[in-house]
């Protein structure tokens, strides 16, 4: 049991660790966009009131919601252990060399992963508690079906000008967050061949485009709804 816990504790341990989590992530935001482009039914939000009662009752949902706030809490913790380990070892000249062939994304790693997960809080803080605690949203009718009104939540939040642009801001972030960190979780766990190390860079960038892309539409849409009238 001792090899394990100093293997967690090892840098190699905490790289690889960092890397599961991310990967996790990745797939949950990639449901969690599938989700929330629902909000784009123009449907009066019907679609996405009664997928939100499906994901806020069923028990195997509940259950990976709870390891999913654990894996970011994680994810964010070995990111600013790691930042520091590197920052460390700067003095050497192997550090300074790699600091400087590197890209931008990967050097400022750790400053978007503080960027997020600060919007994390605020955007929890202004969905996930307001969806949780009793009384703080309207119920709405959908045949006999009685749910919560998420959906007006959301209208309210994407006409605030300030807030979409500070959404938007930083879904540019995660961008930049995921175009290191995806081919990373990848060339972290030994998974490099030059047959297809080059799918899962373009891959990579695909997906650190289209995933941010497809939430900043979202506000965007909404906020042009209320804005124009449309």
């Amino acid at each position: 049991m001792n090899w394990f816990i100093r293997f967690l504790t090892s840098s190699i341990g905490q790289k690889i660790l960092m890397s599961l989590t991310g990967i996790f992530l990745i797939l949950f935001l990639t449901v969690h966009l599938i989700g929330n482009l629902q909000l784009l039914a123009g449907d009066g939000g019907e679609s996405f009131n009664l997928y939100a009662d499906f994901m806020g009752h069923n028990p195997l949902i509940q259950f990976i919601s709870i390891g999913n706030f654990s894996f970011i809490f994680l994810h964010a913790i070995l990111g600013l252990l790691l930042w520091r380990t590197n920052k460390a070892a700067k003095g050497s000249t192997y550090a300074v060399k790699a600091t400087k062939s590197s890209s931008y994304s990967s050097r400022n790693m750790a400053w978007f992963g503080i960027i997020i997960f600060v919007f994390l809080v605020l955007h929890l803080s202004n969905f996930w508690f307001k969806a949780k605690w009793p009384g703080l949203v309207d119920p709405v009718m959908y045949g006999d079906v009685e749910v919560k009104n998420l959906y007006s939540l959301v209208e309210v939040k994407f006409s605030s000008l300030p807030y979409v642009i500070f959404y938007l801001v930083s879904m540019i972030v995660v961008g930049l967050h995921l175009s290191h960190g995806f081919q990373s979780a990848f060339q972290t766990l030994g998974l490099n061949h030059k047959k297809y190390t080059p799918f899962i860079k373009g891959l990579g960038t695909a997906y650190s485009i289209l995933v941010p892309l497809g939430f900043a539409i979202i506000p965007l849409w909404m906020y042009a709804k209320y804005a124009f009238n449309l």
